[in-house]
This record gives structure tokens, C-alpha cells and sequence, in this order.
């Protein structure tokens, strides 16, 4: 199970994964990560908040592009190096998010590639807007 190389890669390719997030998985990811903010955990202190309930972890959204760049574009073997994020609405316990990206550069000399990384619910509303540099495997 390999990754594309650099050289297999093309400006426009685009890769995608979707994900409904559990109650579950936020209390996982608060579990694992020791974020237990009461905006993730609590839904009593939650109702209190703009958002009147609780909602996922932005991190664990982010996460879900990298689960694309590892395993789908460019795949395995890829080597995250950055990535600027900008969380632009909320994510809640129930929504089904769609982690997607699309290559926008390649660096051949560097062995680089960047990436537009976006996540939008089910209702196709962005949640997650930003800009990946990754090392595709050799």
C-alpha cells in the first residue's frame, strides 16, 4: 500500500473521506488529547455558549484531513510538514463532515506538494477552511 510519488501527482487531484462525529468520538478525542473544555464535554454548561450545545474539538476536524493525506492523497507514506487552519463555523455532535483536498502546487525539486484542505457538514456549509505542505512518499 503505497502513497503517490510526487511524479504521479497532478494540480486539481483531489481526495475526500467523510466522517458522522459521535458523542463518542468527541469524548475519545477529549480523552485522549486532555481537552475536556466543558464546550466539548458538558451539556449543561454547553446551552450556556453561543453555540447551545456541544461541539467537536476543531483539532479533531482537522484531524480528519490528515487521515486523507495519509491514506488517500498522496497516501501512505506521506510526511505532514505544515498546515494553516482556519475554523469557520462549528462542528456538532451529529453532523456528518466531508475532509477534502485538492493539490493547488507541486514542488518537484523539494519534494513538496501543498494542498487546499477543507472540511463542510452535511448541510455543505465550510467548516474548516486551510492550506497543507506535505512530503509525498519517494
Amino acid at each position: 500500500m503505497k502513497g503517490l510519488t510526487i511524479k504521479e501527482l497532478k494540480i486539481g487531484d483531489k481526495a475526500f473521506t467523510e466522517k458522522t462525529i459521535s458523542e463518542t468520538d468527541v469524548y475519545l478525542y477529549g480523552g485522549i488529547t486532555g481537552d475536556l473544555n466543558p464546550a466539548h464535554t458538558n451539556e449543561e454548561y454547553a446551552k450556556n455558549t453561543m453555540f447551545k450545545t456541544r461541539i467537536a474539538h476543531g483539532m479533531f476536524t482537522a484531524g480528519l484531513i490528515s487521515a486523507v493525506l495519509g491514506m488517500k492523497l498522496p497516501g501512505c507514506g506521506t510526511i505532514y510538514l505544515g498546515q494553516e487552519l482556519k475554523f469557520t463555523a462549528p462542528v456538532y455532535i451529529g453532523d456528518t463532515i466531508k475532509a477534502e483536498v485538492e493539490v493547488v502546487e507541486i514542488i518537484e525539486e523539494k519534494n513538496r506538494v501543498k494542498l487546499r484542505t477543507t472540511c463542510t457538514n452535511q448541510r455543505g456549509q465550510m467548516v474548516l477552511d486551510g492550506m497543507a505542505t506535505v512530503m509525498p512518499p519517494k
